[in-house]
């Protein structure tokens, strides 16, 4: 009785072996049921904590659960009691004795209670974020959510410490599995996978084929009477480009409808290696007789015979003509054929000429046209320049227009008269030079003025200019200090104060302003300005007019602006000044000017480069070209301008064109080209420009050639030189050349280069040139001696 209450079930049913089969028949239907989950309780908190969402999606889900549970139920019982019957047969304790195939289907069910549902697969849809890509793979439900990620970081090379999986919103551990996350056999689930640092690591979208991958799609298929079986598909990926096949599109929407293509990667057309050889052009010919393969035969009106001939035709035979008739026929039709074809051949070939003469003949006008339109600009220039001068320049053209016009009245006395006549024509047209030279004296004062005001407000517009940098995303970033703000302050108070027309009110306002400003500092220079302020204010009260103002109002602007040039009043002028703080810098580049019999700084000295020693400034010599030889060098400061340019241009670390300086470019221009091109004898300065005789090398005196613009362009165009010129012009530029070299040689910076490029050391230079090298040594040891003796620095007076 105790053997038999212990085989008794829950249900209150003994185990027989009927019961057993039993079982074992309906184990099979629900053992796919009983791999979807895990172990019975755990199977049942996942499906409370399961969204209600979920649960209306799938059909039949409360049936299924019921069934669920009960066939759970008896696995679970049946376990026990297999594991019970084990422990009494290997006890030998077992009071039933069971047949052979009792136990072999006991050890069956065994082995499949032990199949795990982790080795059951899922298909997992994995998206990219945020290219939006989807990639789909199949694993196990026991795979970890580590292994994926291993396995995405060396598909996407990025470490796995930076890659997330997100499911439904929600971070995902790597330590989980699939089954952690609900997912059941067979069942598709969505991923999301995020970068933690998209900066350094972004997902970038996989385009290679991928090893494995296969987009799958489940398709339910009626199998029966109400009978359904889903069936997995999967779908190849295919990393070719589709031809696009035609479509349609749709005139209300405008939407595209492309003709499908099939999914098959396309056959590859084999590679001919040798498309043009001899047999794929000649026509192989053979003969071969060919009887016909049906007989005729003919019947005539005979005796007991009667063909009626009511049908019959009367065929009469044309002309005969023989084969070398037919050879001129063809031959006649064949020379037709070729006459239209050359005629229409000539009719694009002229048409063809007709359109490059066209062109060119556009490009002709439009380049004289350009020619114009630049010669009007430049005489517009040239105009303002002599009517309006501003700079140096232009000062200079009207000194030189005037010297022109000096020595052709001049010419023009000498001619027309004599003695006393003679003498009063020249009185008369000093007296005009006069005037003359005193209204451009005024014009040049004014021009000053405008100078003058125009350096003022760009000084205090740099002094009162924030500080900017860049970053790294190229944003410019502006910042003020105390002491901008204070230059910038005093800068608006400076605008204020030269404001002219402005009601007393506004004046009082402004020179208020300005004492209280002033105050803040006590030295000679603030009690000027404030008892310049107050006379202005007290002359304003007496209804003194303000054109008698002017001169007051003027020494207040002039000391105020001094007042801001000092550093100790405006810091921040002190990056600006010319005149450095520290007496020692100031010192060490000042020198005396033999002219004007001033202390001037280097800058003011122009020194050419076959000077010895420091003798006049920049000013003087100007004034003394004014007073004597008028000269314009605006033409020549142009051309040497454009070497510069021209020469930058080539990049080739030239250095010869600049040591040029406006002296050497004067000599070279008149002495050795003398002011005219080369080729077309060109001689207006501002159409003619120097470049490289030969343009492999650098341009020096000694490699150079005087053309205009369009000669020189093309010029620089040829390769070769003495296939594009004469030798007797090739002949006569290279005399040029030596001229040139023989000048520029005594020049030490030029010896020193040209010695360079013939390869001659100084030992060698005694064997191949005595003379040369004679005449050259005592004019190097000239140079070093007299720049030695240079007249030294100011040292400051210590004895006082």
């Amino acid at each position: 009785m105790t053997d038999q209450r212990e085989e008794i079930t829950d249900t209150g049913k003994t185990d027989t072996p009927e019961r057993v089969e039993d079982v074992e028949k309906g184990r099979k239907s629900k053992e796919e049921e009983a791999q979807e989950g895990y172990s019975g309780a755990h199977r049942e908190s996942k499906v409370r904590k399961g969204s209600r969402k979920k649960t209306l999606e799938r059909p039949h889900s409360k049936q299924r659960l019921k069934k669920r549970d009960s066939s759970l139920k008896e696995d679970m019982q049946l376990k026990r009691r297999v594991s019970s019957e084990e422990e009494k047969s290997d006890e030998g304790q077992s009071s039933v004795d069971f047949p052979a195939s009792y136990l072999t289907q006991i050890k069956a069910i065994k082995d499949a209670l032990k199949t795990t549902v982790a080795d059951n697969t899922a298909i997992v849809k994995v998206v990219l974020v945020p290219v939006e890509q989807m990639i789909t793979f199949t694993y196990k439900l026991g795979v970890l959510l580590r292994q994926l990620k291993e396995q995405f970081s060396t598909l996407l090379n990025i470490p796995t410490k930076h890659l997330q999986f997100i499911f439904e919103g929600k971070a995902v551990k790597p330590t989980e599995t699939l089954i952690h996350l609900g997912v059941q056999p067979n069942d598709n689930v969505k991923l999301e996978l995020v970068s933690l640092n998209p900066t350094r690591y972004p997902i970038k979208p996989l385009y290679r084929k991928i090893q494995g991958v296969h987009d799958v799609i489940t398709v339910r298929v009626q199998s029966g009477t109400k009978l359904y079986q889903d069936i997995t598909v999967e779908i190849e990926r295919i990393d070719f480009k589709k031809p696009f096949l035609g479509g349609f599109r749709h005139k209300v929407t405008g939407i595209e409808y492309h003709n499908a293509g099939t999914q098959t990667v396309p056959k590859k057309v084999p590679e001919k290696l040798n498309i043009f050889s001899r047999e794929t052009q000649t026509i192989s010919e053979r003969k071969k007789l060919v009887a016909t393969t049906s007989r005729t035969s003919t019947q005539m009106t005979k005796i007991g015979v009667y063909v009626s001939n009511m049908t019959d035709k009367l065929l009469t035979p044309g002309e005969y003509f023989t084969a070398a008739q037919y050879h001129a026929k063809r031959l006649a039709a064949i020379i037709v054929l070729q006459k239209y074809y050359r005629r229409w051949h000539a009719i694009n070939v002229v048409a063809r000429l007709r359109e490059q003469k066209r062109l060119r003949l556009e490009w002709e006008e439009q380049e004289r046209l350009r020619k114009e339109r630049l010669k009007q600009e430049w005489l517009r220039r040239d105009y303002e320049r002599r009517v309006n001068p501003y700079s140096a320049d232009d000062f200079e053209l009207l000194f030189h227009s005037l010297e022109l016009w000096r020595q052709e009245q001049l010419d023009r006395i000498d001619e027309s008269y004599t003695g006393a006549k003679r003498k009063a024509a020249l009185c008369e047209l000093l007296e005009k030079e006069t005037q003359i030279i005193a209204s451009i004296g005024r014009q040049r004062n004014h021009a000053n003025n405008r100078k003058y005001e125009k350096s003022v407000v760009s000084f205090l517009q740099k002094c009162s200019a924030p500080k900017n940098w860049k970053s790294f995303d190229n944003k410019t970033t502006h910042m003020d200090t105390q002491f901008t703000i204070r230059a910038r302050e005093l800068q608006d108070i400076y605008n204020c104060i030269i404001i002219k027309d402005i009601c007393e009110d506004e004046r009082l306002d402004v020179l208020l302003t300005l004492k209280h400003t002033v105050k803040e500092h006590e030295c000679k220079l603030t009690q000027d300005i404030l008892e310049l302020i107050d006379r202005e204010v007290d002359l304003m009260m007496r209804g003194v007019k303000s054109c008698n103002l002017e001169g007051l109002r003027k020494r207040i602007a002039t000391l105020f602006l001094q007042y801001i040039k000092t550093p100790l009043f405006n810091p921040e002028v002190a990056r600006y000044l010319k005149v450095p703080q520290d007496p020692a810098k100031f010192y060490k580049s000042i020198y005396f000017c033999r002219g004007c019999e001033m202390y001037l700084p280097s800058t003011e000295f122009a020194i050419s480069s076959t000077s010895y020693h420091v003798s006049k400034c920049r000013q003087c010599c100007s004034l003394d070209n004014e007073a004597r030889q008028r000269e314009a060098f605006l033409k020549y400061k142009l051309l040497l301008k454009q070497l510069y340019q021209t020469e930058a241009d080539y990049e080739d670390d030239s250095k010869i064109a600049y040591l040029m300086q406006l002296q050497d470019l004067q000599y070279l221009i008149e002495n050795i080209w003398a002011s005219q091109s080369a080729l077309s004898a060109w001689d207006d300065l501002y159409d003619l420009v120097t470049v490289r005789w030969e343009k492999e090398k650098e341009w020096a005196p000694w490699n150079c050639i005087l053309l205009t613009k369009d000669e020189a362009s093309a010029h620089l165009k040829m390769k070769n030189i003495e296939e594009g010129y004469e030798p007797v012009f090739i002949h006569r530029i290279k005399h040029k050349h030596i001229l040139a070299r023989n000048y520029f040689s005594e020049i030490p910076m030029m010896a020193a280069f040209l010695y360079e490029e013939r390869g001659i050391k100084k030992g060698e230079l005694e064997e191949e040139d005595d003379e040369y090298e004679e005449d050259l040594e005592p004019k190097v040891a000239q140079y070093e001696t007299q720049m030695s003796v240079m007249l030294p620095p100011i040292v400051p007076n210590t004895n006082m």
